[in-house]
């Protein structure tokens, strides 16, 4: 049933999920107090940061477990626990060292040390950790102006760099010029490199020892590393120095240049780095060996990472094996280091997969003599100073940390992209929030110290981790208390933290007696077979009732027989919203009763309006009224949908609603806002009396201008509910055209028949002449040969002259 109310609610109510979401986060937060079943303060604050632990001594009822007093603070508060007895200790933040970030002036007369220098603020911090309470702080990064640079140049003398040496002569000069653009404080180094001195990586017949090269050409001794130069800032040093390396050679195409990387950067002293910017740059025109490859040359031990280096000589290559990339990147790391790769078109693709592993790198195509050096070198640099990078040491267990950057213009990072803003020219200021979360005490409980440095950097930000383990009210704990069953645990924090071996509400009984059948016997009611009537557990012959999921939901009882929940209910209420629950019985507020608590007492809302209850047609039952003759209703039994006179006294509302006409026009808002009105398209639409369970009214009213509207009219739920045609049936009008067509068409019919009466009468008539003249003509008694008047066709004419021969 509940569910099918949440459903309900997200349905047809969606702005009920933010209330439905806080409940449940509600109810989660202090089931997950409760269910931690913390037998002590110190185990409850560990549980989550919203938990509390209740030190009055008098808060648990009868049948409540020890870890009742463990629960969120509004649910203590709620069961009367006062804010002063509620122990909820939270973590702190504390800044030990502030120093602020330097502003420094490349063209200032003083020049400051590098140790002198703050990057990164602050310096030190002191963080106090509650279990699931983060801390945060804020961090902040700004470059330097005029910062010294360290730069290392590593290069491969492998025969095939032969011309890349002549152009790097004059290197250091050159490099030095450029670089007074960036810092007044730059030092230069030099080393080289080429192979293990072991077979298959070299040849080592005596004579290519000597001189690994073919034909006339003058090598020296294949050597793994050399350190050429420390760092100075002489740059002319640099010059003569690597002026007088010569090429050597090697066998293979791979060359041994992470045997170099991993001395350059553990012999800190013999390369001379200092505590500022440092840069190798890593020139090659070929691939490297790593860790494995050693086994070729019958080398099978890892490498140490430690520096082996005498007299400016690698002198294990042959004893220990390439590094791994994992392992150089540590190291490379560990000591600030930032590599960039100089290397051919050819091997591009290769050291930009092996820039992806090692943070802070950069890979730069060099030209094929090595001419464009200088430039590589400088625009590297400003890639990589542009982008600042966030590491931490390894975390304690337990402990979380998260990043948020507010980097250049306001750009926000969080996630992986929290630990790094990119962009930064000198001067920028850049800020972090750094949030660190402790989920659980570690097992030692002592502080934890941690490290975030920006990559590449020297400078780092160390944290000192304080965890709360006990509560402060722990520390005036009773030992061996009077109030713990003759002294059997220490009386602390409200209550008895048992000693090794013993439990119970006051530690009186020892764990090998909780099972036992005499203990058990106490703990069953009326001698029934239920063991605290299936709610608890039995402890010590006493019941302790089980804990539900909803932190307001309680068994309680000498035999967890009571709970607070399973009351009757009423509307989706516990004992109707007008009572409370004890033990499984509603206790109804003044005016209430019923089991539910659901039947109000008062009689006052069913007064009708002559003062009568229920207009003397019903009786009032619960505050509401039951109306006794059927054709009555409303709340107080004085409506009656069917009686003369309903459609008429509507007539004016349903008018004004519907078809916003009639009388009640101007004021219907006021006069008839209690009506719930429904339109339909036609008459058929319309309820019909033997479809409803309530009196129903069909009302024909006609309007001012003589048309019909039909409307019902009800009662339901306290409600007028009227159902309406929305189209009135008036009366229809003349229509000419049909009009004057009748009458062009009768005035034509009517010519029509008059010329038909008139035809008719003259063949009448003449039929009539036409009989006469036919008998007058069979009367006649003369013939042609008596007609005195007729007179022969035939004329005679006689000739004289004939003679009748």
């Amino acid at each position: 049933f509940p569910l099918a109310i949440i459903f309900f609610l997200l349905v047809f109510h969606p702005h009920s999920f933010s209330w439905i979401k806080g409940c449940a986060l509600s109810v989660s937060e202090g089931s997950a107090c409760i269910n931690a079943n913390a037998q002590s303060c110190g185990e409850c604050i560990q549980v989550a940061a919203t938990c509390g632990w209740c030190t009055d001594e008098n808060f648990l009822n009868q049948g409540q477990s020890k870890s009742a007093r463990c629960d969120d603070i509004e649910s203590l508060k709620s069961k009367n626990c006062t804010e002063a007895k509620i122990e909820s200790p939270h973590g702190s933040i504390k800044i030990d060292k502030n120093k602020s970030v330097t502003n420094r002036k490349k063209d200032v007369a003083e020049k400051l040390k590098p140790e002198q220098i703050t990057q990164i603020q602050p310096q030190k911090l002191t963080l106090t950790l509650r279990s699931g309470e983060p801390q945060t702080f804020s961090l902040k990064f700004k470059r330097a102006e005029d910062y010294p640079i360290d730069l290392y140049y590593l290069m491969d003398l492998s025969f095939s760099m032969k011309d890349d040496l002549e152009n790097v002569k004059n290197l250091g000069t050159d490099l030095m010029r450029e670089m007074q653009e960036i810092t007044s404080d730059f030092r230069i180094g030099f080393g080289s490199f080429v192979e293990k001195t072991v077979m298959p990586y070299i040849s080592t017949t005596p004579a290519r020892l000597i001189n690994p090269c073919t034909g006339n050409q003058n090598c020296t001794s294949p050597f793994s590393y050399k350190n050429v130069l420390k760092l100075t800032d002489k740059g002319d040093e640099f010059n003569r120095l690597v002026s007088q390396q010569q090429i050597s050679g090697n066998l293979d195409s791979p060359e041994g240049g992470f045997d170099a990387i991993m001395q350059v950067a553990v012999c800190e002293d013999q390369i001379g780095w200092r505590n500022v910017t440092r840069l190798l740059v890593f020139s090659t025109d070929a691939g490297f060996h790593f860790a494995g490859d050693g086994k070729l040359g019958g080398i099978v031990l890892p490498n140490d990472g430690k520096c082996h280096l005498e007299d400016n000589m690698y002198t294990m290559s042959h004893y220990y094996d390439y590094p791994s990339i994992a392992h150089l990147v540590q190291k490379l790391s560990d000591h600030n280091i930032q590599t960039i790769f100089a290397v051919t078109e050819e091997f591009q693709p290769v050291y930009k997969e092996l820039k992806n592993l090692i943070p802070k790198s950069a890979v730069g195509t060099l030209s094929s003599n090595s001419s464009n050096v200088i430039k590589l070198i400088i625009d590297a640099y400003n890639s990589l100073s542009s982008e600042v990078i966030l590491e931490n040491s390894r975390l304690p267990e337990g402990v979380s940390i998260t990043y948020k950057s507010i980097c250049k213009n306001g750009v926000v990072g969080t996630g992986e992209n929290g630990r790094k803003c990119s962009n930064i020219s000198i001067g920028d200021e850049v800020s972090f929030e750094i949030s660190v979360e402790a989920q659980k005490c570690p097992s030692h409980g002592k502080p934890e110290t941690i490290k975030i440095k920006p990559l590449g950097f020297t400078e780092e930000v160390e944290i000192v981790l304080k965890f709360i383990c006990e509560c402060e009210c722990s520390k005036g704990g009773e030992a061996n208390s009077e109030k713990c069953h003759e002294g059997n645990g220490t009386f602390e924090c409200g209550a008895c933290k048992c000693n090794e071996g013993r439990i119970g509400h006051l530690c009186e009984c020892s764990k090998d007696d909780v099972r036992t059948e005499d203990l058990d016997a106490n703990c069953r009611k009326d001698n029934g077979t239920d063991i605290c009537s299936n709610n608890g557990d039995c402890v010590c012959g006493t019941c302790e009732c089980k804990k539900r999921d909803n932190p307001n939901e309680i068994y309680s009882g000498k035999f967890c027989e009571c709970d607070n929940f399973s009351c009757d209910r009423s509307n989706n209420q516990l004992c109707g919203g007008h009572g409370r629950c004890e033990c499984k019985v509603c206790i109804c507020d003044a005016n209430y009763t019923g089991s539910a608590c659901d039947c109000s007492l008062d009689t006052s809302t069913c007064l009708a309006k002559n003062g009568q209850i229920c207009n003397g047609r019903g009786d009032c039952e619960c505050g509401v009224c039951k109306c006794t003759k059927p054709k009555f209703q409303g709340p107080t039994c004085e409506i009656c949908p069917t009686c003369p006179g309903v459609c008429t006294e509507h007539k004016d509302c349903v008018q004004c609603l519907a078809f916003e006409a009639g009388e009640k026009k101007d004021t219907c808002k006021q006069n008839c806002s209690d009506y719930l009105l429904i339109k339909v398209k036609d008459r058929d639409k319309l309820p019909q009396p033997t479809d409803q369970s309530f009196p129903l009214s069909h009302c024909k009213e006609r309007d001012a201008n003589d048309c019909w509207f039909y409307f019902t009219y009800a009662i339901r739920n306290n409600t007028k509910e009227v159902y309406v045609v929305e189209t009135l049936e008036c009366p229809a009008g003349p229509d000419i055209i049909p009009i004057v067509a009748g009458v062009v068409a009768g005035i034509v019919l009517i010519g029509l028949a008059l010329l038909l009466i008139w035809k008719l009468l003259m063949i009448i008539h003449d039929r009539r002449e036409f009989a006469k003249f036919e008998k007058e003509k069979m009367n006649a008694k003369w013939d042609t040969g008596e007609n005195p008047i007729y007179k022969s066709a035939v004329t005679t004419v006689v000739n004289p002259k004939y003679e009748g021969k």
